[in-house]
C-alpha cells in the first residue's frame, strides 16, 4: 500500500480559491495567517501525516485495540509513541484558542490539516477530534471553575475527551436517554452530581494515550421534564483531579467492553458503565435540561469534522486507485499508456473519483471559511448571513460528503479489479473504514431531516435561496465568458433550476405533509450537495482560468482543475433533474407499502 501524500497543492488552492483565505487575512482577528505560515503549517503537518501517521495506518487496522478484563484498553503498537510526538509537536493543541496553546489560525487552515490527519490515519485522528470538542463545549457552556481545571490539559493533549450520548435502548432518538445524575455535596468535591448508567459507541471512551479522560455525558436530573427536555450535560473524568491539577482518585466509572467493528479498528469504540458503585463523580455544564443545547456545540463541531472524514477517506481511496492504475499493466489499452491506466474505462473511474473529492473538499472548506467570517467578521450583518450559511450547509457536508466517500472508497476496489477485494492490498480498509462515517453523528437521514426540517422550512427558505442567489450569478457570469467555462455555467443552470423546483415543493408542499417531505429528505441532501459541489469546482475552474491568464507557471496543475470541474459538469451535475423528480415524485411508492407487505 502506497504511503499517504497530502496533495498541498490542491489544498492550498482551495483554501485560497473556494475557502476565501486572502479575505479572512483581512479580518483583524486572522491578520496572523500569513501566506508563508499556512504554507509552513501545511507542510509540517504534511511530513508528519506521511512520515509518522500513515505508516500506522495498516498496523492498526492489523492489530486493533486490546480490551482487559479490568476494563483498560491497549491501543495498537505504535500509537501511543505517535501520540507523544503529536502532543509535542504542538499539533493536538493547533486548532484551538490561543489562550490555551492555540495558534488561533482560522478554522479553514486547522480544516486543511485535519484533512491530512483523517486521510492518513483515520482512527488515529479521531481521538484529537472528539477532544476539541469537548474544549468547544467546555469553553462554551462551563462554568469558570471547569474552564480552569479542565481547559489547559484538553487543548495540550495531556487529556483527552469524548461525547457520551447513545445508550443501548435509545440509538438516536435521545429522548429515550436514562442516565440519571443525583446532586450531592462533600467537603472535597463541593456541589457535584452521582452519575449512573450506561452509554455505547463512545469513540476513544478508554485508551492508553493520555493520562485522563474526560467524558461529556447526557443525564437526567430528578423530577426533570420527559423527553430531550429533560436532558443535562456533565463533566466525568475518569480521574478525579486534586485542587493542584494533579490527578487523584479513579472516578467509579468503567469501560465494560469495546466494540469489534467492521473499520477503524485502531479507534477503541467503548461501552462505558457510570455508577456501578456510589455513582461517577460529575459537574453540571450549562444550566439543567440544557444539555442537548450545550452537547450541540461539540456535535455541529463533530459534524463538520466527519463529513471532512468522507473527504479524507475519498483522497486516501484515490490515492490508492492512482497509483496502481499506473503501475498495473494488464491487456491491450486504446490510449497509449500500457499500463491500465490506458484503459478509457478506468481512466473514467480515476476522474470521477478525483472530481467527487474535490468537490467534497471544496464543500467542506467553504464551509470552514463561512464558519471564520460567522465568528470573526467585522460586520455584523455579514456574521448572521454567514452563520445562516453554516447552519445551512453543517448537514450537507456531513451527509454528502460521507456518502460520496462510499462511491470512491468503492470505486478504488474496482480499479484495483479482484485483488481490491484481498486486504493486503489497502484498498478494502478505506472501504470499511469510511462506512461508519454516514453514521456517525447522526445518519444520513437524520441529516437530510435536520436539513429539510430545521434548515429550509424553518426560516421559509431564505439560507438556501440565499445560497441558490449566489449560485445563478456565479453561473451566468461563466456562461458569458465563453471558451471552457460556458459549458459549466450552463450546466449549474440546469442544475440549479431543478435544486430550486425541489426547493419550492418542500417549501409549499412539505409543511402540510411531512411524511412526504421526509420521503424525499436524502434525495434533497444528494440534490443540493451535488449542486454545490458543482458550483464550488465551477468556481474553482474560474479562477484556475484566471490564473493561467495572469502567466502562473503550473498550467498543468490549472488546466487539470478546469477539466475536472468540467467532468463533474457532465457526470454529476447532469443527475440533478433525476434527483429533483425523486424529491417532488418519490414519496408516491415510498410510503406505499404496508409494514406486513415488505
Amino acid at each position: 500500500m502506497p504511503e499517504y501524500s497530502a496533495p498541498l497543492q490542491d489544498i492550498l488552492f482551495t483554501i485560497e480559491e473556494i475557502g476565501g483565505l486572502g479575505e479572512l487575512r483581512a479580518l483583524p482577528a486572522f491578520e496572523d495567517a500569513a501566506p508563508d505560515l499556512v504554507a509552513a503549517v501545511l507542510e509540517e503537518a504534511a511530513r508528519f501525516a506521511g512520515g509518522v501517521l500513515s505508516p500506522l495506518n495498516a498496523v492498526g487496522d492489523r492489530h486493533g485495540v486490546r480490551w482487559s478484563d479490568g476494563g483498560e484498553v491497549a491501543t495498537a503498537p505504535g500509537f501511543r509513541e505517535a501520540f507523544d510526538q503529536f502532543r509535542a509537536n504542538g499539533w493536538h493543541a493547533m486548532p484551538a484558542r490561543p489562550e490555551l496553546g492555540g495558534q488561533g489560525l482560522p478554522v479553514l487552515v486547522s480544516t486543511a490539516v485535519a484533512e491530512m490527519w483523517k486521510s492518513a490515519n483515520l482512527a488515529f485522528s479521531l481521538c484529537q477530534m472528539l477532544t476539541l470538542g469537548a474544549v468547544e463545549a467546555i469553553a462554551h457552556h462551563g462554568s469558570a471553575a471547569l474552564k480552569a481545571t479542565y481547559l489547559p490539559p484538553l487543548a495540550e493533549g495531556r487529556w483527552t475527551g469524548t461525547m457520551n450520548l447513545t445508550e443501548p435502548q435509545a440509538g438516536s432518538d435521545l429522548a429515550a436517554l436514562r442516565a440519571r445524575a443525583v446532586p450531592a455535596h462533600d467537603g472535597k468535591h463541593g456541589d457535584h452530581y452521582r452519575i449512573t448508567g450506561t452509554k455505547i459507541f463512545i469513540t476513544w471512551g478508554e485508551h492508553d494515550l493520555a493520562e485522563n479522560i474526560v467524558h461529556l455525558v447526557l443525564a437526567r436530573l430528578p423530577g426533570a421534564p420527559e423527553g430531550v427536555r429533560g436532558i443535562s450535560l456533565f463533566l466525568v473524568p475518569k480521574f478525579l483531579p486534586n485542587a493542584d491539577g494533579s490527578l487523584g482518585a479513579r472516578n467509579d466509572l468503567v469501560c465494560a467492553s469495546v466494540e469489534h467493528k467492521l473499520g477503524i479498528h485502531a479507534s477503541p469504540t467503548a461501552v462505558m458503565g457510570f455508577g456501578d458503585r456510589e455513582g461517577a463523580i460529575g459537574w453540571l455544564v450549562g444550566e439543567p435540561h440544557q444539555g442537548l443545547a450545550c452537547m450541540f456545540t461539540m456535535m455541529n463541531h463533530a459534524r463538520l469534522n466527519v463529513g471532512l472524514e468522507g473527504v479524507a477517506i475519498s483522497e486516501r481511496a484515490y490515492q490508492q486507485a492512482r497509483a496502481y492504475a499506473r503501475e498495473r499493466v494488464q491487456g491491450r489499452t486504446l490510449t497509449g499508456s500500457p499500463a491500465i491506466i490506458g484503459h478509457p474505462d478506468v481512466r473514467r473511474m480515476l476522474l470521477d473519483m478525483k472530481a467527487r473529492t474535490e468537490a467534497q473538499r471544496a464543500l467542506a472548506y467553504f464551509a470552514a471559511g463561512e464558519t471564520d467570517r460567522a465568528a470573526a467578521h467585522t460586520d455584523a450583518a455579514q456574521r448572521a448571513r454567514s452563520q445562516a450559511l453554516v447552519d445551512l450547509l453543517i448537514p450537507i457536508v456531513k451527509g454528502w460528503c460521507t456518502e460520496g466517500a462510499q462511491g470512491v472508497a468503492g470505486t478504488a476496489v474496482q480499479v484495483h479489479g479482484g485483488v481490491g477485494f484481498i486486504e493486503e492490498t489497502g484498498a478494502a480498509q478505506f472501504v470499511r473504514d469510511a462506512r461508519i462515517t454516514t453514521i456517525y453523528e447522526g445518519t444520513t437521514g437524520i441529516q437530510a431531516n435536520d436539513l429539510v426540517g430545521r434548515k429550509v422550512q424553518r426560516d421559509g427558505g431564505a439560507a438556501v435561496r440565499a445560497l441558490q442567489e449566489r449560485i445563478a450569478a456565479d453561473a451566468a457570469r461563466l456562461r458569458a465568458a465563453g471558451g471552457e467555462l460556458a459549458p459549466l455555467g450552463a450546466a449549474l443552470e440546469g442544475a440549479l433550476a431543478a435544486l430550486a423546483d425541489a426547493t419550492g415543493w418542500l417549501l409549499g408542499h412539505g409543511a402540510a405533509h411531512p411524511a412526504e417531505a421526509a420521503a424525499g429528505a436524502v434525495p434533497f441532501l444528494h440534490l443540493t450537495g451535488t449542486v454545490a459541489g458543482g458550483w464550488l469546482l465551477a468556481r474553482g475552474a474560474e479562477a484556475a482560468a484566471r490564473r493561467i491568464a495572469e502567466g502562473e507557471a503550473d498550467r498543468g496543475f490549472l488546466s487539470a482543475r478546469i477539466a475536472t470541474a468540467r467532468h463533474f459538469a457532465a457526470h454529476e451535475l447532469v443527475h440533478a433533474g433525476a434527483l429533483r423528480d425523486v424529491v417532488l415524485h418519490g414519496a408516491a411508492t415510498t410510503l406505499a407499502l404496508a409494514d406486513a407487505d415488505f
